[in-house]
């Protein structure tokens, strides 16, 4: 497999962010931890083919397959019952993670209609980004005749910074498309 991402963290991003803020130790340099992909699927409680859908592009997607969150107690007005599937996620670590961001990097974000870049602002306050996708066709693996309907999805990219700003130069180094 393609680690290009890996590769360039190693060799290039460590150094360059060491130079930038002065770091005394390599341990001291932020790193993506994980990236977190959560979706919402709600009207699966009334029927069980989209669940089956869901989590087969999620593995499209991701390259894993998602766990299911199910409903911790009952809601009368969202006509949910207890125990039952609301929604699924996907923890991606070590090479699935670099080769799922270098997709989104260069091959998803730019697929997007009217795509100038992604905000900065969605930094959380210590380094982590959070991402909103409004619909799945922008990968490339999903085929726009298998989907019966457009979802969206929440991308969480955890790092070990300490700063938005380090979290920022790290994912900027990344190649990631902020806004200007």
């Amino acid at each position: 497999m393609n680690q290009s991402l890996q590769i360039l963290y190693k060799t290039q991003i460590q150094e360059n962010l060491k130079n930038e803020f002065l770091y005394k130790n390599i341990h001291q340099i932020p790193k993506i931890t994980k990236i977190v992909i959560n979706r919402g699927i709600g009207e699966a409680s009334q029927n069980a083919k989209i669940l089956d859908k869901n989590i087969k592009e999620f593995m499209l997607i991701s390259g894993q397959k998602p766990i299911i969150t199910r409903s911790k107690k009952a809601i009368a007005g969202f006509k949910i019952r207890e125990n039952i599937p609301i929604g699924m996620t996907v923890t991606l670590r070590k090479h699935r993670m670099y080769n799922f961001l270098n997709k989104l990097i260069n091959l998803a974000l730019p697929r997007i209609r009217d795509f100038r870049g992604i905000s900065t602002k969605n930094f959380d306050g210590k380094g982590n980004y959070n991402l909103g996708l409004k619909e799945q066709l922008i990968f490339p693996e999903i085929e726009y005749d298998s989907i019966d309907k457009i979802k969206g999805m929440d991308i969480a990219i955890v790092t070990t910074a300490i700063t938005d700003q380090e979290g920022l130069a790290l994912l900027k180094n990344f190649g990631m498309p902020f806004q200007n």
